[in-house]
């Protein structure tokens, strides 16, 4: 018999070695709670749900029942959902909201719905001055005060009240640059007081999120001789509840 020489033989043991050793990795079960290298994708309708011992779900990424994709999460204590980007609605856009305590459907921070690129909730109140006189026969400021732009719509509420046999007229400005321009309709009082309560939205005012102008509340008194009053109850900024606000 021809001699075989030492080195293939020990070529042939290395081989057998290394044969045995990746077999036994392919029978052991990887490690499925580390990742150190890579990304992780789920894809094709894929989800990642993340559970608290009670069932309830703490976190939940990708597609939710309806199709839609997103992001929820929960506190474990049962007290409901705590925020959520997107959502189940196929109707709605994908927003980001942040809910109390209490849980889905009242978010107490959200952008919004309908309006891209503004603020929903909380509301912002914008402060003005308190009531004012009206004797003169031209325009005069009753209140005044500044915005700096947050959400989409401008939500007001004032008021004007005339003696009997005397007529006052009040109107909602906005002054932008020197550039006054009227929000709303002029109401009318005579002998009463008569309430506005506007709803501005970015198509009257044109503001953006983030710019600056100032509100004014103006009115004279156009006959009699008694005194009127110009009341501004409130001014807030607050998200559209519709998507016709939005323009």
């Amino acid at each position: 018999m021809a001699a075989i020489p030492l080195d293939l033989l020990d070529r042939i043991r290395a081989l057998e070695r290394q044969v045995r050793e990746l077999t036994g990795r392919a029978q052991t079960r990887p490690a499925l709670n580390k990742i150190t290298h890579g990304a992780v994708v789920i894809g094709e309708g894929g989800s990642l749900d993340v559970r608290a011992p009670t069932g309830a779900q703490i976190l939940g990424v990708g597609q939710f029942t309806t199709g839609r994709y997103g992001v929820s999460m929960a506190r474990e204590d049962g007290t409901g959902l705590a925020l959520q980007v997107g959502g189940n609605d196929p109707a709605s856009p994908q927003m980001v909201r942040a809910f109390a305590r209490g849980g889905y459907p009242s978010p107490i921070i959200m952008d919004d719905a309908d309006a891209d690129g503004y603020l929903g909730r909380p509301w912002v109140p914008i402060p003005l001055t308190p009531g004012a006189s009206v004797t003169a026969a031209d325009w005069i400021t009753a209140h005044s005060g500044t915005i700096q732009t947050q959400h989409a719509v401008l939500a007001a509420r004032w008021s004007l009240w005339a003696p009997a046999g005397t007529t006052a007229e009040a109107r909602l400005m906005l002054n932008r640059g020197g550039t006054l321009t009227q929000l709303g309709d002029t109401i009318t009082a005579t002998g009463k007081e008569v309430y506005a309560s506007p709803r501005i939205t970015p198509g009257a005012h044109g503001l953006s999120h983030g710019d600056v102008a100032g509100l004014l509340i103006q009115a004279r008194r156009t006959s009699g001789t008694g005194t009127a009053t110009a009341w501004c109850h409130g001014m807030w900024g607050t998200n559209t509840i519709n998507p016709n606000e939005a323009n």
